[in-house]
């Protein structure tokens, strides 16, 4: 028997009830934040549920984490609240469940529609890593700036190469992005570039959100894994590539990464995407016992980016790719980070990288798509060979179901100029 709510979802749409992703809004510009699952064109507002009692089960009944302003508090209890979270929503918002369908004055309160909130960062993110965890593109960049001799360097392929990125400029969906400026490779003999950034680009990237840490000095096992890790969200990791290209040797992304992030609103458990599990890329050479997994898993999670360019009205489709193009797995992931002792806590955003295909229509950004520059992209009436002030980049990504889809709604950003 299918799943089904009582409140109406459009077959299109990305949060039927076989999904429920989490998030935290505000119900009015006054109102405090809140917690909340999507479902169809509603919010359902996770205190009103809570504060009527609804969360009755052994690890929900006498936690405050519903009154919380973001969802740190629920993702850090782990697995067994989040099951116990999700079995007992599917059941007050099940078609056949009197509880929330037959209390009219109950269900306005708790079911706010979504045209009405102000959508905010779900989670207080005290840490981020971005990961370099797609084969695809860790080959394609190695070709622009190394050349084919050795495109991709022989540590890669033992272990999920990344940085520790910063926290302070992730942003929510819908947020402007102001072009950076900064220093770049100087021509000839001049002393360096320094102005707005010339060579702004997006990479198409998913983000775990971390459940319960652990503790300093004690790693997490990789088969375990999957119980620190809440769910994901999309991610775009917004990138100055000539700033980056001058300053990235010898100790890799700064300014050229650190001006904007953005991610979607709404986290998608993994739960949820457990019908969608793929396996992972078989690894060569297999990686070492710490990373090597008894079920090593990727989700086929449809991605597409879309950009509307500055004064026109349509958007054009540039790229589409696939979650599970990735090599690294978001648990191997996760494992390698604490393999050292490193104490990750509940929030953090681990980006996997670049999420780029093995066909030039599903490479994950700008500099894979036209080759630095050399091979420009048509929009519609215009070209690009990077972003220009007033282009709007929109990120989607689903999962297909029998009947419904587990989707992650738009991640999306619009490029300001830099100020005078």
């Amino acid at each position: 028997m299918v799943l089904s709510s009582f409140v109406e979802v459009h077959p299109d749409s990305h949060f039927p009830i076989q999904n429920l992703p989490y998030g935290v809004f505000k119900p009015e510009p006054s109102s405090e934040p809140r917690p909340g699952v999507a479902i169809g064109e509603y919010v359902l507002d996770l205190s009103v549920v809570a504060s009527a009692g609804l969360f009755d089960g052994p690890v929900l009944k006498n936690s405050d984490c519903f009154n919380q302003l973001n969802l740190n508090k629920f993702v850090g209890l782990g697995r067994p609240a989040w099951k116990e979270a999700r079995v007992t929503l599917q059941k007050l918002l099940s078609a056949t469940e009197p509880t929330l369908r037959d209390n009219s004055s109950l269900r306005q309160k708790a079911l706010v529609p979504m045209v009405k909130v102000q959508m905010l960062l779900p989670v207080v993110i005290g840490d981020y890593t971005d990961f370099f965890a797609s084969m695809h593109h860790a080959k394609n960049c190695g070709l622009i700036f190394r050349g084919p001799e050795n495109p991709i360097n022989p540590n890669w392929f033992h272990i999920p190469i990344a940085y520790h990125g910063r926290a302070s400029s992730i942003v929510i969906s819908g947020t402007d992005i102001i072009r950076p400026r900064g220093q770049g490779h100087p021509a000839g003999t001049s002393p360096p570039y320094f102005g707005p950034s010339r060579k702004l680009d997006f990479e198409m990237e998913m983000a775990a959100v971390v459940g319960p840490g652990n503790e300093l000095g004690k790693p997490v096992d990789v088969n375990e894994a999957a119980d620190h890790i809440f769910g994901l969200v999309l991610m775009n990791d917004w990138s100055a590539r000539d700033i980056q290209a001058w300053e990235y040797v010898p100790l890799g992304p700064f300014l050229g990464k650190s001006f904007g992030t953005t991610i979607s609103p709404w986290i998608v458990t993994l739960d949820a995407l457990e019908p969608f599990a793929s396996d992972a890329p078989k690894k060569n050479p297999p990686p070492l016992p710490y990373l090597a997994e008894k079920i090593s898993k990727n989700y086929d999670i449809s991605l597409q980016v879309s950009v509307k360019p500055a004064g026109e009205e349509d958007t054009c489709i540039v790229t589409r790719s696939n979650f599970k193009h990735l090599y690294w797995t978001i648990t191997q992931q996760l494992a390698h980070h604490t393999i050292n002792g490193c104490n990750l806590r509940p929030g953090d955003l681990l980006g996997t990288g670049t999420i780029s295909g093995p066909e030039p229509e599903s490479y994950g950004c700008l500099l894979e798509l036209t080759w630095n520059g050399q091979k420009p992209l048509s929009l519609g009436g215009s070209t690009r060979k990077f972003l220009e002030d007033g282009d709007e980049v929109i990120f989607t990504g689903c999962c297909k179901g029998e009947g419904y889809l587990v989707g992650f709604g738009t991640c999306s950003g619009k490029i300001l100029p830099t100020p005078s």
